[in-house]
């Protein structure tokens, strides 16, 4: 085929002329996020925050393989029919995901964007099944609170006390796979893709996300962090595709949280742009911050991802939202130059999802 099928739109987003469906999406989440407004949407709810693991980081590798495992699964395929998997985690060397989906064979590239991963991984997967390079491509992230914990923080043994403004790192992996072919209309092995009758699920288009750097050097409020790059990449998505927000049902980030929505808004709106309408946050979706004590809300790779496959892809598959702007977000935080003093860059990823008929 011809790349030029698919038009480069604006100064960061891409049009898909050759449609990208979603197949099947797969959710597992802990058992914090369980007893959250959502629980009842998860494909899995594990009890043992260890999912019958040594470690916390294999306990995040099992999680990723089982929500990958399971959406391959719905539809209706093995990890041999895959032509290729984008995946990644909060950890060092994507370790998550690395010992996770290794061993099912699949060509792999591994992805660091922070808890934005998800974007990410769509998004080129997108261009990937677009451009022709794959029939059927998987798009998978996962976090894990007490990995996250070791990784960034302090030992959860330490007890710290977390300030208002921090958010609860999700355990949790969610995994799509991608296709240039719709979902069939029933799957042969389990009874869940993500198709009712002629209705199903396309990504029409992205918005690549664009580093952004407000200076903020507080590990413990990742909204400041992210909000200002989530402002860009939606006014930039507006401005590519000549929107304005009523074109969207719902404008969805990934793990704002409370602080973040604020700021985010407000942004937003000092560009004479009010979504507050019709915006919604994967972070506080996922939790009810007062009663969970979970602060400012959720965040993590797997924040945005379980959200996805849990809550807005049913919401879209059923017809109660037509066009979705699906923006994850992540905190680019580094170990080593926090700790040198420097601030924290913020990344966000422009997703479009639209309900559509064959």
């Amino acid at each position: 085929m011809n790349i030029t099928e698919n038009q480069q739109t604006g100064k960061a987003s891409i049009s898909f002329h050759r449609p990208v469906f979603i197949q099947s999406c797969a959710s597992v989440a802990g058992k914090k996020e369980g007893e959250g407004p959502l629980g009842s949407c998860f494909d899995q709810v594990w009890e043992d925050p260890m999912f019958g693991m040594d470690t916390w980081e294999a306990a995040e590798s099992t999680m990723q393989k089982q929500a990958a495992f399971l959406a391959i699964q719905k539809a209706g395929l093995s990890p041999q029919d895959l032509r290729m998997v984008f995946a990644g985690d909060l950890l060092a060397q994507t370790t998550a995901s690395s010992f996770g989906i290794a061993d099912m064979g699949i060509p792999f590239y591994g992805l660091f964007g922070a808890c934005s991963t998800m974007g990410e991984s769509l998004s080129l997967g997108s261009m990937a099944v677009a451009a022709g390079y794959g029939d059927h491509v998987l798009c998978a992230t996962s976090s894990h609170f007490a990995s996250a914990e070791k990784e960034f923080r302090f030992p959860l043994g330490y007890g710290n006390q977390r300030p208002l403004s921090a958010t609860w790192t999700v355990t949790g992996s969610g995994a799509c796979i991608l296709s240039s072919a719709p979902p069939a209309e029933k799957s042969t092995v389990m009874p869940s893709p993500l198709r009712t009758g002629k209705s199903c699920i396309q990504i029409t288009g992205i918005t690549t996300g664009t580093l952004v750097d407000y200076g903020f050097k507080d590990s413990m409020n990742m909204g400041a962090c992210m909000a200002p790059a989530a402002c860009h990449t939606i006014c930039q998505n507006l401005l590519d595709f000549h929107r304005k927000p009523s074109d969207y049902d719902q404008i969805i980030t990934g793990d704002l949280g409370d602080v973040g929505q604020h700021i985010l808004l407000d942004l937003l709106l000092k560009e004479n742009i009010d979504i507050q309408s019709r915006h919604q946050d994967c972070g506080l979706l996922i939790f009810d911050n007062p009663s969970q004590d979970t602060h400012s809300g959720g965040s993590g790779c797997g924040c945005a991802a379980t959200v996805l496959a849990a809550y807005i892809l049913p919401k879209l598959l059923s017809g109660a939202w037509k066009k979705v702007l699906f923006v994850p977000t992540g905190a680019l935080l580094s170990k080593t130059t926090f700790n040198e003093g420097d601030s924290i860059p913020g990344i966000a990823h422009g997703v479009v999802l639209e309900h559509v008929f064959l």
